[in-house]
């Protein structure tokens, strides 16, 4: 995959967690994994269809969906990832990926996405679409948040 193909997520991230109240965000790695990913926490998936195909799962621990839900909720406090936390961090997942969707058709490619389907437990393996996934993380105001794209 090539590399330019993660930056509209990372534009995405970058321009989308400050609308919603985040202030501090920094891209703190990136990496290459093999098609497996193993996590313990919240994921959701994300296709990728037109002219670039593939997945987008973005990732963090329980603790940081629960903050980020309750940041998104202009601070209300979230003390147990409930439905009204899940619907939270599906939305962000949906925001996401579609402003990386507009950032794609900047650049000439064409694609749309799915609906999110979300993950949550410990010692979860998701089988990516492509072999190669380039996942880059972030520090979201002391959150872990990572992204994961596979793209053909």
């Amino acid at each position: 995959m090539d590399v330019k193909f993660i930056n509209p997520f990372i534009e995405a991230v970058m321009g989308v967690l400050p609308q919603l109240g985040f202030e501090n965000i920094i891209r703190t790695g990136l990496s290459v994994k093999g098609s497996k990913i193993s996590m313990s926490g919240v994921s959701l998936t994300i296709g990728i269809v037109g002219e670039k195909k593939g997945n987008v799962v973005y990732i963090m621990d329980n603790e940081g969906a629960k903050k980020i839900a309750s940041t998104m909720m202009m601070g209300m406090p979230v003390d147990e990832f409930d439905d009204m936390a899940k619907s939270a961090v599906s939305e962000l997942s949906n925001m996401l990926s579609a402003n990386a969707s507009i950032n794609f058709s900047n650049m000439g490619v064409n694609t749309d996405i799915s609906i999110p389907a979300l993950m949550h437990g410990e010692n979860i393996e998701i089988s990516m679409s492509t072999n190669q996934v380039i996942c880059v993380d972030f520090d979201v105001d002391g959150i872990h948040f990572q992204v994961n794209v596979s793209l053909e």
